[in-house]
């Protein structure tokens, strides 16, 4: 309450009281909401950043040039607005990849396990789907804790290993180059496997059985190219069609083969037998390995889900993770 001297007039203190308690002027209330609204956003970047991939590196497989030399047209993306949606969105279509890379994508150091997966996007070697089978990938990774290391790997590819050594060389030279890295990158470099899809999943399997793969005039490399696990999404080429009785000539496991992980859809257009296949040939090279079979779900639907349950695959590869003691800690089961 405002209290007049005797000389002012109770008008004139009437005046002084409501301009002493009327709000504060409109620029002054403006300042106020958006020094509000900037501490929300700030609050909540900070919330969402362990969630979002940081790419933080990406080096070149091959600094000096890849063993074979290449002559086509450059590097892009084929995408077309008419190409089919996958879970509601579109996917990129990587083609022409002379000079392939790894890019890096680490997960927050509050939550870094130092487990690392490689990751190899499908395509049937002719593209790579690079987000779908990729960077989203990385985003899942990453929310569990494990670096990823995205590969781009050379395509297209007329025909792959054992005709053309390329594809398995540059996943050689991934991993060995993640090794190389692992102190730098806050990974152990006993726990680093490989994940694919579709012909990334074909190469992921050909890496983990010939990971000492060497043509006769390349040098002798220290570093050990075979991954510590393997993870095979809907693969492809592992046996042949029509007759899909035996595996590929070139895939061929032995007990040295890293422990596996297959999932694939019985109505894939691909074929079950590829996971079917391979997986009975690992339990006889007694290799430890998990198979899951689903009865709907296509191919090529990467980690966008859907109603179909072989799209929560994600979920059993985590848990896969514990079971073979490259995560540790506690595990809740769906």
């Amino acid at each position: 309450m405002a209290f007049a001297p005797p000389w002012q007039s109770q008008e004139q203190s009437l005046l002084q009281a409501k301009k002493m308690s009327s709000p504060p002027p409109s620029w002054q209330r403006r300042y106020h909401v958006l020094v509000r609204t900037y501490l929300v956003l700030a609050i909540a970047l900070l919330l969402i950043a362990p969630l979002a991939p940081a790419q933080q590196v990406t080096l070149l497989l091959w600094p000096n040039g890849a063993p074979e030399s290449y002559h086509g047209d450059p590097e892009t993306d084929i995408t077309k607005p008419t190409d089919p949606l996958v879970g509601g969105k579109p996917l990129v279509h990587l083609t022409n990849v002379s000079n392939p890379t790894l890019t890096v994508y680490k997960s927050s150091d509050t939550t870094n396990t130092g487990a690392a997966v490689l990751v190899f996007p499908g395509g049937g070697y002719k593209i790579l789907a690079y987000d779908l089978e990729g960077t989203e990938v990385c985003t899942w990774l990453n929310s569990i804790g494990v670096t990823c290391v995205l590969v781009k790997y050379r395509v297209p590819f007329a025909e792959h290993y054992p005709e053309n050594p390329a594809d398995l060389e540059d996943a050689q030279q991934a991993m060995r180059l993640t090794r190389s890295h692992a102190a730098e990158w806050n990974i152990d470099p006993k726990r680093i496997g490989v994940l694919g899809f579709s012909a990334g999943a074909h190469l992921v399997v050909v890496l983990g059985n010939h990971a000492d793969y060497k043509r006769p005039e390349a040098p002798i490399s220290e570093v050990d190219a075979r991954p510590n696990f393997v993870a095979a999404i809907y693969p492809a080429y592992l046996t042949d069609a029509p007759a899909l009785s035996k595996l590929a000539y070139g895939i061929d496991p032995t007990s040295s083969t890293p422990r596996t992980f297959l999932l694939q859809a019985e109505d894939d257009p691909v074929h079950e037998e590829n996971a079917l296949l391979y997986f009975q040939a690992l339990k006889e090279a007694k290799v430890p390995a998990e198979l899951h079979l689903y009865a709907q779900g296509g191919h090529g639907y990467g980690l966008r889900p859907t109603d179909l349950p072989i799209t929560h695959w994600p979920r059993l590869v985590e848990i896969w993770l514990h079971t073979i003691h490259v995560l540790s800690g506690p595990v809740s089961y769906p």
